[in-house]
């Protein structure tokens, strides 16, 4: 099982950016691998401590690790570090503070996966117990088709940067250290641009609105995550496209709460029903329903209605509603009611039952409920 990324860095779940910053300097300090060659075991504490500040550093990470832990960051597409190259690539402007320079490799010049999305998505009741089709609009980078994603006008290819030839980087020497930082006059492209696309301006990317139809399948839990493959953002130099990742908040109902895939709701009755018993229409994530009540039901007791639930996602199976029952005492009463109800109350008397029986089990039934 993974470390917990705040016991990596030594830091409170409450600590701040700064501290963050700071006991990851320390770390990365400590293990970088220049300054202990061909240690295995500081190498794999150095990349660890580098994902756990990835993670912690970006604030909407942090949220979903602190929230969902591992697992959730798995629908962020967030896989970790490969390797050395991509934490340098990563902290480029990091590491140039920490150590006064860069350690980046030579610029990379073939294909790039496009960057992964993510949009959260608020789901009703309604929707997620029956399914439903969504459009999405959603706003993303994606090569400029004036110039097929190069950045620069057709007929005038990049040159090889003067400052860095080509190599994307300078090399510097510090004590122990033997890196490299990033060429500040190609910004470690190794090619210059002379003559930018005038669509994108040279970046090779422009910011569009797709319409995405997601089909959202009945069942859908807060929290389940939906993996569109080749929506994200285009790649780079004929890279593949990233990946959408879409994330389900189920939308709080104003009757039904849900559990797994039952729902629980609650449901008066008078005291008259409660004691005789019969058949009430209610409400369901289906529609309308008929209840029976049983005779001498209490308050705290619980009916089924089987089948109508939520449907498993993978399976199919449609959980219960699952029926609170509350007995409600009359407020105000006419003279006929309380006449009956005092004649009722003298029979009980009468059978040497004083304030027991429906009264005496209904106020014991709900005792156990509320303190067992």
């Amino acid at each position: 099982m993974p470390r917990d990324y705040y016991q990596i860095l030594d830091v409170s779940r409450e600590a701040t950016e700064e501290e963050i910053k700071k006991n990851y300097r320390k770390f990365a300090l400590k293990y970088h691998p220049d300054r202990n060659p061909g240690n295995k075991e500081s190498e794999e504490l150095f990349k660890e401590a580098s994902e756990a500040y990835e993670v912690l550093r970006d604030p909407q990470k942090r949220r979903i690790y602190d929230q969902y832990g591992h697992e959730g960051l798995k629908g962020t597409g967030f896989q970790g570090f490969s390797g050395f190259d991509d934490i340098f690539s990563s902290f480029g402007s990091i590491f140039e503070e920490f150590f006064g320079f860069d350690r980046r490799r030579s610029p990379h010049q073939g294909p790039t996966r496009g960057r992964d999305l993510r949009y959260d998505l608020e789901v009703t009741y309604e929707d997620a117990v029956s399914g439903k089709t969504v459009e999405l609009s959603l706003p993303k980078y994606e090569n400029c088709s004036a110039c097929a994603g190069a950045g620069h006008e057709s007929g005038h290819e990049p040159i090889v940067c003067p400052a860095c030839q080509g190599a994307g980087q300078t090399v510097h020497t510090q004590g122990f250290f033997s890196v490299s930082s990033t060429c500040s006059h190609c910004r470690g492209r190794g090619r210059l641009i002379t003559h930018p696309c005038q669509e994108c301006r040279g970046a090779g990317k422009v910011e569009v609105v797709r319409k995405v139809a997601v089909n959202i399948p009945a069942g859908v839990n807060h929290g389940n995550k939906m993996r569109l493959a080749g929506e994200g953002e285009s790649g780079e130099r004929g890279g593949p496209a990233g990946d959408l990742y879409l994330v389900i908040h189920l939308k709080a109902h104003d009757k039904f709460e849900r559990h797994g895939d039952d729902v629980h709701y609650q449901h008066m009755v008078s005291m008259a029903l409660a004691a005789l018993g019969g058949a009430v229409e209610i409400p369901t994530l289906h529609g309308p329903e008929k209840l029976v009540v049983p005779r001498g039901i209490q308050t705290g007791e619980e009916l089924l209605l089987k089948g109508k639930g939520f449907p498993s996602v993978r399976s199919g199976r449609k959980g219960s509603q699952i029926v609170h029952v509350f007995v409600e005492t009359p407020k105000k009463l006419t003279p006929r009611q309380e006449e009956l109800l005092r004649e009722f109350s003298e029979i009980e008397k009468n059978k040497g039952n004083g304030v027991k029986g429906f009264f005496r089990d209904a106020t014991e039934n709900l005792k156990k409920k509320l303190f067992v």
